[in-house]
């Protein structure tokens, strides 16, 4: 039976956020909202969270996985940014966008896409995440809340716990939460592809 955890919007308080955060590191999955819509989320090391969400929403391993970072920095560790990639991702973060780039040391295998070594990355503007991020101290692995047969992120906290209550660990509510998805840009080729069309304004990654 999954835990609901209400959280203040605008100010999360504390003692919630560290309850969450405790409960990532105890390996538990994770419903929570983002400045896109909710999603799936478990610690980086967590093997069996990374199959639950693929059990969850339907996919097979070739999934994009994406590390859900705090800031530019942080997000350097996980990905090689070359030089054209470093000033236009920097612009444009935070924001609703995710970026695959090729991964470095620090991202397992078993997280990567298995033939190109990408994994995507994206640093959101939302205050929720942002302060769990802090708390925890490293990205979450993430993937959107699609659910199999549907094409758009949940976005109501009781629906989900209605829903998934007997296949997550916990679920986040923090006000409202938009239903668009991120932008998501391939840099892994060395120029930027728009793959998806989203929240985040595509022209400034359009030749």
């Amino acid at each position: 039976m999954a835990r609901f955890v209400d959280l203040h919007p605008e100010n999360p308080q504390p003692r919630l956020l560290t309850q969450v955060a405790e409960g990532l590191r105890n390996d538990e999955l994770i419903a929570y909202p983002t400045d896109s819509g909710y999603a799936l989320g478990c610690r980086i090391g967590n093997r069996d969270g990374r199959d639950r969400i693929l059990k969850i929403r339907g996919l097979d391993d070739k999934h994009h996985f994406t590390l859900m970072c705090r800031d530019f920095s942080q997000l350097g560790q996980f990905v090689h940014v070359n030089n054209s990639a470093f000033r236009a991702i920097k612009a444009a973060t935070p924001g609703p966008y995710t970026f695959i780039l090729p991964a470095t040391p620090e991202v397992p295998r078993r997280l990567m896409h298995p033939k190109k070594k990408t994994v995507g990355v994206r640093i959101p503007d939302h205050v929720f995440v942002q302060a769990l991020l802090d708390e925890l101290g490293e990205p979450i692995l993430t993937s959107t809340l699609i659910l199999p047969g549907e094409d758009e992120a949940r976005t109501q906290g009781w629906e989900i716990k209605e829903e998934l209550e007997h296949v997550v660990d916990v679920v986040v509510e923090a006000g409202e939460t938009p239903a668009q998805p991120t932008t998501v840009v391939d840099w892994s080729e060395g120029g930027p592809e728009v793959l998806r069309y989203g929240a985040g304004d595509p022209t400034r990654f359009e030749s």
